[in-house]
């Protein structure tokens, strides 16, 4: 294939292309002139999802590519051992990226009253305030979220045959900064736990990742995983699907903002959140539904709803 190829589609097919996750330089159109439609698009991803290795970019795989130059004939380097957390991710990485096609969803969430809230609380024997993460109602407001989007809670048991396997626990997934890499530990069975237990149990897993505690069957039957930046900084971005699962959730740090409230314009404390699902199983609709029932279960009165 030649880079000056001229390809023949319409912004239409490419968009369709695009939120698929199909490079249109890869597709063969079935028109008058080579014209790719979106049946070819469809017919793409199906070839693609039966044989992995069927088109030009999938066969040679990311982790096989070199490099066409030494990178020391241009200055000083140095040689470093990839750690090995970071080894064992990077099959698994490649896997989700290639074979998953992603589509990020972003929106943001008023958690002024969540915020509030979770500032007044504290020990009802020692009075001292307590320290709960804002992680441990986004976890929780989560998974009310998806007892009403059970597709969110599924894997793709034989996409041949159009199955999918529909959850009934709810284990979130929750990405581990740690120095050895990051690692995505379980919470199980987060619906029958209350927010004190669930701050609890981040700050366990936590600390069994950052100390090479954790079991390695932790990282295993996942219903959707949270990966959190708010601790480090940022707003938005596009985190990798954590397969088998069919979405992640991403969150940024929140900040203060002029935001349209009751009829007028106040500031409010806004958490920036974005959505990446597959969209195979759910599509844009659905994604956009989803994220406004999260936002209603972070926002006003969710957490006097929550017993901690």
């Amino acid at each position: 294939m030649t880079e000056d190829k001229k390809i023949f589609t319409t912004p239409k097919v490419r968009k369709f292309a695009r939120e698929l996750g199909a490079n249109v330089s890869l597709i063969k159109g079935t028109e008058r002139k080579g014209r790719i439609t979106e049946e070819d698009v469809k017919k793409f991803i199906s070839n693609q999802i039966k044989d992995p290795k069927s088109t030009e970019e999938d066969s040679q795989p990311f982790s096989k590519i070199k490099n066409e130059y030494n990178h020391s004939d241009f200055g000083e380097i140095e040689i470093k051992d990839i750690a090995r957390v970071k080894r064992i991710a990077i099959p698994h990485l490649v896997n989700s990226w290639k074979n998953i096609p992603h589509v990020t969803h972003h929106d943001e969430a008023d958690i002024t009253e969540m915020e509030e809230f979770r500032s007044t609380l504290t020990d009802s024997f020692t009075g001292e305030k307590k320290k709960l993460t804002p992680l441990a109602f986004i976890v929780k407001g989560l998974v009310s979220t998806l007892k009403k989007f059970p597709s969110f809670n599924s894997s793709i048991e034989d996409i041949d045959k159009g199955k999918i396997t529909i959850k009934k626990y709810y284990h979130i997934g929750i990405a581990v900064d740690t120095p050895h890499g990051l690692m995505v530990p379980k919470l199980r069975n987060v619906n029958n736990k209350n927010i004190n237990l669930i701050s609890n149990e981040l700050k366990t897993i936590s600390d069994k990742c950052r100390n090479l505690k954790i079991d390695k069957k932790e990282f295993f039957g996942g219903s959707m995983t949270i990966t959190s930046l708010g601790g480090i900084g940022g707003s938005f971005f596009t985190p990798i699907i954590n397969y088998p699962e069919v979405a992640i959730l991403g969150v940024g740090r929140s900040s203060k903002k002029n935001a349209y409230y009751e009829d007028k314009y106040q500031s409010r404390i806004m958490l920036p959140l974005s959505l990446s699902y597959d969209h195979r199983i759910i599509d844009g609709a659905e994604a956009a539904r989803f994220c406004n029932e999260l936002k209603e279960n972070l926002g006003k009165n969710f957490a006097y709803k929550l017993a901690v």
